[in-house]
């Protein structure tokens, strides 16, 4: 029998072309990878395996501060599988061979990282071997450096092996081991450019979403600043919108285990929690910061009209005792004529009418002070009101003037709350101003239903709600899950001038009772509160009640 062997040249043929696949898949991942840590640990691996090497790290160079540091990143060793690595800084000079290489911009490649050239800046440091009981025997740094040029992380393997299953130990390292070829070197050196536009192109993400993380929060410093009263409510509100999207992801059982929603969707989720009252900024600031039925400028103009009202009767009556004097006096011959004690009568019944004037007034007041509070009404204040809506008084011209003007009577009028109809419409309009904010945003393509979720925050099951009266299936479940986090931070709140806050039993009451009468969703709510999602503000919430 005779047997063929395979030309040499078709096994290197095979392997190029092996080679060559692996490095088309490599290029794929690392353009499909996300995260920055999952990009370094596939750079590193795929490195590893093209070359044969048992071990190695990364280094990504950091200009953040004045002083340029190396920070590790990631490490990796194939025959100290159960070793972990900390991240770790270190200064930016040519003493080490990774700091040599981001300076230089050149590459290392080391048969014995242990016996160095002579005159070079940099050494090993064996510690690491020392510690793990390990050997480095053959090394490559290789610098990852973008278009323009620039170094911006280090690419280190270590201990090129000559079989690919082996298991190296400080005793058989040197005689398990091989110096990279050039091949290896200019292959790796490709792969560590392309690794690093890729990771380039991840820290411009990741530098994208911070600055965008840094615009939501000014946003939401913006609105807080419009409204102080509110503080903290958008980051409350965010906390349990997610909270409760997590939870709902977690439903094994119902209409609800269809429902998932990935950390993308989550994090749209929760952008559209810090943004949902964006639109206050369109809403006038008195309006928004009203905390009475009455702005406080038209309560003291009101308290100067009482004021002047009673110097008019006191100067009324003054001006009737000094008449009546003067009349009687030039009319009398004799003091038989007319008794004293009939003008001292006279005298004291305009003195009484002065006092019951003055008593009614008083009395006015404190109904006008009851009824400007933001509670709900009972009909006698209502009574007391109408008749106050009828009092005038004589202004300084002499001009007879009601003592409260119809819009201020409408406003203390307000049976529930402090706001007139068209207060709250200019507050309800929040929303729409909400939504047409964040659609002038060029959202990303999995962050495109921010305004969507936004606007729907105040929308309700059976059609009640505002701005658009949409019903049940009209209204995206992310906002079902966002209105119920609203309606508890709002009830809950202790830093709202205008009520009380609630423990959250009572809270829960008032909103099973918005479920029971189809107004949010029943079984979000059961979630909400089986799950307790709550807890998720912490004991914030039972300090705002205490001290409320």
């Amino acid at each position: 029998m005779i047997v063929f062997e395979k030309p040499e040249f078709l096994n290197e043929s095979a392997e190029r072309t092996d080679l060559i696949e692996k490095l088309l898949d490599i290029g794929a991942a690392l353009s499909s990878a996300q995260d920055l840590g999952g990009l370094l640990n596939l750079i590193l691996s795929k490195s590893r395996e093209i070359t044969y090497s048992d071990a190695g790290s990364v280094y990504l160079v950091d200009h953040s501060d004045e002083k340029s540091k190396l920070l590790f990143k990631v490490a990796q060793n194939g025959s100290k599988p159960r070793l972990s690595f900390k991240e770790f800084a270190l200064p930016l000079t040519d003493k080490s061979l990774a700091g040599y290489v981001a300076i230089t911009g050149k590459s290392l490649n080391l048969s014995d990282a242990y016996d160095l050239p002579a005159g070079v800046p940099y050494q090993l440091d064996t510690s690491f071997d020392r510690d793990i009981n390990y050997r480095t025997c053959s090394v490559m740094v290789l610098p990852m450096q973008n278009r323009e040029g620039e170094t911006i992380g280090i690419l280190q393997l270590i201990n090129r092996k000559t079989k690919a299953d082996a298991v190296l130990t400080a005793e058989n390292a040197w005689e398990s081991t091989q110096q990279y070829s050039e091949w290896e070197e200019r292959i790796v050196r490709s792969l560590a450019s392309q690794a690093a536009i890729s990771i380039e192109r991840n820290q411009l993400q990741e530098s994208i979403e911070h600055l965008f993380e840094g615009f939501v929060k000014a946003s939401v410093q913006v609105i807080e600043a419009r409204d102080p009263c509110t503080y903290g409510h958008s980051e409350r509100v965010a906390a349990l919108t997610v909270r409760l999207s997590e939870e709902v992801n977690s439903v094994s059982g119902g209409w609800l285990r269809s429902i998932y929603f990935n950390n993308r969707q989550i994090q749209e989720i929760r952008y559209a929690a810090l943004l949902h009252d964006f639109g206050k900024i369109g809403v006038p600031e008195a309006v928004l910061t009203k905390q009475k039925k009455l702005y406080p400028s038209q309560l003291e103009i009101i308290r100067h009209r009482f004021g002047l009202a009673q110097r008019t009767m006191e100067m009324e009556c003054v001006q009737a005792k000094y008449k009546y004097l003067l009349e009687h006096s030039a009319y009398r011959k004799h003091p038989s004529e007319e008794p004293e004690c009939a003008q001292c009568q006279e005298i004291e019944q305009l003195d009484t009418k002065l006092a019951d004037g003055k008593t009614r007034l008083a009395e006015y007041w404190e109904v006008l002070i009851e009824a400007n509070e933001p509670h709900i009404l009972a009909e006698e204040p209502l009574d007391q009101l109408r008749e106050l809506s009828r009092q005038t008084y004589r202004d300084i011209d002499g001009a007879i003037k009601p003592l409260l003007s119809p819009d201020e009577i409408v406003q203390l009028m307000v049976s529930r709350g402090n706001l007139t109809a068209e207060e709250r419409s200019a507050i309800e309009s929040h929303v729409t101003h909400t939504y047409e904010f964040l659609s002038q945003i060029p959202w990303t393509k999995d962050l495109k239903n921010v305004p969507q979720i936004a606007y729907g925050h105040h929308e309700k099951l059976d059609g009640t709600g505002y701005p658009r009266g949409l019903k049940h299936s009209e209204i995206p479940i992310q906002a079902q899950l966002m209105t119920i986090a609203d309606i508890y931070d709002a009830l809950t709140a202790g830093d709202r001038p205008y009520k009380r806050a609630l423990r959250t039993e009572a809270a829960m009451k008032i909103l099973r009772q918005e479920a029971a009468h189809n107004k949010i969703n029943s079984d979000l709510l059961e979630l909400f509160d089986h799950r307790q999602v709550f807890k998720v503000l912490g004991h914030s919430i039972n300090v705002k009640v205490e001290s409320a």
